[in-house]
């Protein structure tokens, strides 16, 4: 396990909870109630700890390294169901951008989303999970290829942005991002979007048009990361902490702004943690969201997902 700074303290607790046990196990004495009270020290400042999270500590959790990715997510939502699918049938196939078919509680569902790497390989494999316009234009066909057949959608969103390189612009990533937001407001199945890590800017938009727009809890959606925030307004990244208080980019301020539909709760430390209930709490929240939306006309969900596009924005003075 990898700790961030201020997990420090949990860390040393849970040092010494393992050294109390191999002190138990390897002589006779009797540890059974200083283990105890380590345990119950460690559960109250985890609690402590997390309950109380500023802003900028949920974007370093959104980034932890151990957090499901979204192929662990697919992989826990549909086990050896899901059959991936490749190729913009334009240009080329893009590692960051993953889609294809699966099933989530017997249902089928047509699954797309960002993919970062665990290691220094499959990071620049999946290129930091930074999609080009290829991969949006991936995105859109599978969409497509859903609607086709009358199979809802699923986004994991999990992206620093769209990769801003100067061949990214050369193929049109500005316009692939654009395409997508328009195709996907008019889409003719069930869109359910899930952020699952980073949502950032454009790139998150890019797959993130949905009839339920769900986020985890320790996870951020903003027009721009803390960071680059900083370095505009600041020309120094050492006021990351508090750019992304003034960002409002957390879950609780999305949903307080009625730009995400529902907060989905995370184990006590986060999703990686205890990775199966928080599989378990995704798919219930899928399920869910398409269950409020499958008996609706075509007509229906296409007035309903533009009424709530059309709505966000809006203030009394």
């Amino acid at each position: 396990m990898e700790y961030l700074d201020f997990e420090l303290p949990i860390k040393e607790l849970e040092e010494q909870l393992d050294k109390c046990v191999v002190i138990g196990l390897e002589s006779d004495v009797d540890v059974t109630n200083t283990c105890k009270q380590i345990n119950k020290k460690l559960e109250e400042t985890k609690k402590q700890i997390y309950k109380n999270l500023t802003a900028w500590q949920r974007v370093q959790l959104s980034r932890h390294p151990s957090r499901p990715y979204t192929l662990d997510h697919i992989k826990g939502l549909c086990g050896e169901t899901f059959l991936e699918l490749h190729g913009d049938r334009g240009f080329k196939d893009d590692k960051a951008m993953i889609g294809g078919l699966g099933k989530i509680g017997g249902q089928s569902f047509m699954i797309v989303g960002q993919q970062k790497g665990f290691n220094t390989k499959t990071r620049q494999y999946r290129n930091f999970g930074m999609a080009n316009p290829e991969g949006y234009r991936k995105a859109l066909r599978l969409m497509k290829m859903a609607e086709k057949f009358n199979i809802p959608v699923v986004t994991l969103i999990d992206t620093p942005g769209a990769y801003p390189g100067l061949e990214a612009e050369e193929r049109g990533q500005g316009e692939a991002i654009a395409r997508n937001i328009f195709e996907m407001v008019r889409l003719k199945v069930p869109i359910i979007t899930i952020i699952v890590g980073e949502g950032a800017s454009g790139g998150a938009l890019g797959i993130g048009v949905g009839d339920r727009v769900y986020m985890l809890e320790n996870t951020w959606y903003s027009v721009i990361s803390p960071e680059s925030c900083s370095s505009i307004l600041w020309k120094s990244w050492d006021y990351k902490e508090q750019a992304a208080e003034a960002l409002k980019l957390t879950s609780t301020d999305m949903k307080k702004q009625k730009l995400v539909d529902d907060i989905i709760p995370e184990p006590l430390g986060g999703a990686h943690y205890d990775r199966e209930t928080t599989f378990t709490t995704v798919e219930q929240y899928i399920i869910k969201g398409y269950n409020e939306l499958k008996d609706l006309s075509t007509e229906e969900l296409i007035s309903q997902r533009m009424d709530k596009y059309c709505k966000m924005g809006e203030f009394k003075e």
